[in-house]
């Protein structure tokens, strides 16, 4: 009497096969068969990435993570409350696990917040030894690894990591494999802190790069042409504080750079730059920026010289204009500022003049709908985001109706103004701490656009 097929005898590269055509659900589903196929399972060819989402609740399943996943995942993310001393400690020892790795390509640190919270005062000898021992050595050790070599490194925007920028790239045993390089910041206090120093050389062997992030107070002439010579794709650029002292990046300089890489998205991005944010037209943009993507994030004032700076010299570039801001309007503001209603407003000339413009968000002050109307007509269906949270507050909530429908028709799908009660807290009418703040701009930088 015949008994039929023994399926949990099937040898492992049968099985593998079997796990071949089947989508990444239904194959867990099948490896929950037995323990045979289970153990099959647990190949890099099916596991290209993992996320360790580091906090108690999290342990057990991080653990079964590092004994399953890390030594085969090429790529491995790690996001963890860097305000709680316990998380930040169990996110290094899944760091220190994964340097062991002869699999790992690509490493990405997701801090929650701004602050890396450690025992010793900030920028003290004591909190440096310990961001060294924690999170710098294990790095090092990655990128001094031969075979196989890093090729992607995110510090996640942390402040105190950044600084160690020169002392990875000195580790870094085979520069020339390195495609993605993110070492910008998000600062903890943007009028006072230390300045990362990373002398342009370093970057010369690094000609596979294509993706790479820096704050601006490391940018003069001198490091651009160094960055022209590499295969970039992507250069993005933190603004914060903006020191007396910084040389600025020239136009000639520039110019220089998008002629030898045609090809390059610029992503300039200011945080809480209270004082850059009013020179960002005159000292800060220049004409022959390849710049495609602006993000200015609560600076706390609309520049429209610079909004008009965009339209005039981006045509051929911008595809995205974020200015976001609270709602709450500061004592020291004028409300004129507010309102953006001049005799022709510059985010209308934007629409009408930037060809591949296709996000415009806006929050934190106030708009015309007559002019969000000629905005949506001039872009129509090419604008793929056009997001507010504020329209003219002296016209009745009824007479909204007919722009609504007219944007709504023009955009070719259904628009609306974000309810202003409904916005992340940050965004809102009433003081938050800059751990809100923060978290909301990380999150912003990292995912695009988004409201949580």
């Amino acid at each position: 009497m015949s008994t039929g097929p023994n399926w949990g005898q099937l040898p492992a590269v049968v099985i593998t096969d079997v796990f071949r055509y089947l989508n990444f659900h239904d194959r867990l589903q099948a490896s929950a068969s037995c323990w045979h196929w289970r153990s099959v399972l647990f190949q890099a060819k099916f596991f290209k990435a993992v996320h360790f989402d580091v906090g108690r609740e999290n342990k057990r399943k991080n653990t079964f993570l590092i004994q399953c996943l890390a030594n085969i995942a090429s790529e491995a993310k790690i996001s963890f409350d860097s305000c709680n001393l316990y998380d930040v400690e169990l996110a290094t020892e899944i760091l220190y696990k994964l340097s062991k790795s002869t699999c790992l390509l690509s490493l990405s640190l997701c801090p929650k917040y701004a602050t890396l919270v450690t025992p010793g005062r900030f920028y003290s000898e004591e909190e440096w030894n310990y961001i060294s021992r924690l999170f710098v050595e294990p790095i090092k050790t990655l990128l001094a690894r031969q075979n196989p070599p890093l090729r992607g490194l995110d510090l996640g925007c942390s402040e105190i990591l950044s600084l160690h920028a020169a002392d990875f790239l000195n580790s870094c045993s085979r520069p020339q494999f390195l495609r993605r390089l993110e070492f910008a910041s998000v600062k903890q206090d943007p009028g006072h802190y230390a300045l990362t120093a990373i002398e342009p050389n370093l970057f010369e062997k690094c000609n596979s790069l294509q993706w790479l992030s820096l704050d601006y107070d490391i940018m003069c002439d001198e490091f651009l042409q160094t960055l022209q010579l590499l295969p970039l794709r992507r250069l993005v650029i933190h603004v914060h504080g903006l020191d007396g002292d910084h040389p600025g990046v020239s136009e000639a300089a520039w110019a220089s750079f998008q002629a030898a890489n045609p090809l390059v998205e610029l992503h300039l991005t200011l945080v809480c730059a209270y004082e850059a944010v009013d020179i960002l037209h005159s000292q800060i943009l220049r004409p022959s920026m390849p710049l495609t993507h602006l993000k200015v994030l609560f600076c706390e004032r609309i520049n429209c010289d610079a909004l008009e700076y965009l339209s005039r010299y981006y045509k051929e570039t911008l595809r995205s204009m974020i200015w976001v801001d609270s709602m709450r309007i500061q004592e020291y503001r004028n409300i004129m500022e507010l309102v953006l209603r001049t005799e022709q407003d510059p985010l209308v000339m934007m629409a009408w003049r930037c060809k591949k413009l296709e996000e415009i968000v806006i929050h934190g002050y106030v708009l015309d709908p007559h002019n969000l109307v000629g905005i949506s007509r001039l872009r129509g269906k090419d604008l793929k985001l056009l997001e507010v949270s504020r329209v003219d507050l002296s016209m009745p909530s009824i007479m909204m109706t007919p722009f609504i429908e007219e944007i709504s028709t023009q955009l070719d799908r259904k628009w609306a103004p974000l309810d202003p009660k409904t916005l992340p807290p940050a965004l809102g009418f009433y003081p938050v701490s800059d751990e809100v703040r923060d978290q909301y701009i990380l999150k912003y930088i990292r995912n695009g656009n988004i409201l949580a």
